[in-house]
């Protein structure tokens, strides 16, 4: 198997994770909406993990293949790049974040957990959803150079 293929392959199994990441978040969100805490934090465990080898798995590519050009133009560039440049901000941003959540609950502070995850699981789940986004138009819809 070349780099190359290593690198394709790497990118599909990253995009399952962002989804898997994305489904988890919304089945958990539901789960705390009916106070069941303990699937709650099954699904909120399940998102962190798919979210922690996507990270794994996606350093790991870029180290193989690289960064890669979008083969898109005219407004389907524009559009691409800016999905891709809220992605990555706030991709950056989300880390801190979660893991004060995770603190947060570890250190029994539900309230405080509650209110900082309002607005940070959208946040999350935003990234989640444009990683997805982003796959498919870099390695299905367009392609890339």
């Amino acid at each position: 198997m070349s780099r190359g293929e290593i690198g394709d392959l790497l990118a599909l199994v990253n995009a399952t994770l962002n989804a898997t990441s994305a489904v988890a978040l919304l089945l958990g969100w539901i789960a705390i909406r009916r106070r069941d805490t303990h699937r709650h934090r099954m699904f909120m465990v399940m998102a962190l993990t798919a979210s922690a080898v996507f990270l794994v798995f996606y350093l790991t590519r870029v180290f193989f293949t690289g960064t890669h050009v979008f083969a898109g133009e005219g407004p389907a560039r524009v559009v691409y790049l800016s999905i891709l440049f809220s992605h990555i901000v706030l991709a950056i941003v989300i880390v801190p974040l979660v893991l004060r959540l995770v603190w947060l609950v570890r250190a029994r502070r539900f309230r405080e957990h509650a209110r900082m995850a309002r607005w940070t699981i959208p946040i999350w789940g935003y990234v989640s959803v444009t990683g997805l986004v982003v796959y498919l138009m870099l390695y299905q819809v367009y392609g890339y150079r």
